[in-house]
């Protein structure tokens, strides 16, 4: 599987953006599909994941209630829908793959994508 993330950038602090993560592959649906994000110096941090059984979703407490993840089977793609935006969310976001039903453990995830920078200025 390979993942290409896209959709970061520049944005005031309350602030929304969407990232998205397109799949290539023909098994995307089997996969439970993470977001991370990382800041210089810093572990790679869990934000969501949503489980590729029922579609359940997982947030981390600094993101719930702001963000929404979601996913897209027909188009091998998952959402990260970011709202109210922080500066403490600047990072570089990454999604994930993993083919166990859900975790939020980045050393979990078999596969990544590359990375797209969000910046919120305050």
């Amino acid at each position: 599987v390979q993942l290409q993330a896209s959709g970061g950038g520049l944005v005031q602090a309350g602030g929304s953006l969407r990232l998205s993560c397109a799949a290539s592959g023909r098994t995307f649906s089997r996969y439970s599909m993470g977001w991370f994000r990382q800041v210089p110096g810093k572990e790679r941090e869990f934000v969501s994941a949503v489980r590729w059984t029922d579609g359940g979703t997982h947030y981390a407490d600094s993101v719930k209630g702001r963000f929404a993840i979601s996913r897209d089977n027909a188009k091998n793609t998952v959402y990260l829908r970011m709202n109210s935006l922080k500066p403490d969310d600047t990072a570089v976001y990454y999604c994930a793959a993993t083919t166990r039903v859900q975790s939020t453990t980045a050393g979990y995830y078999d596969y990544w994508g590359q990375g797209t920078l969000v910046t919120v200025s305050s």
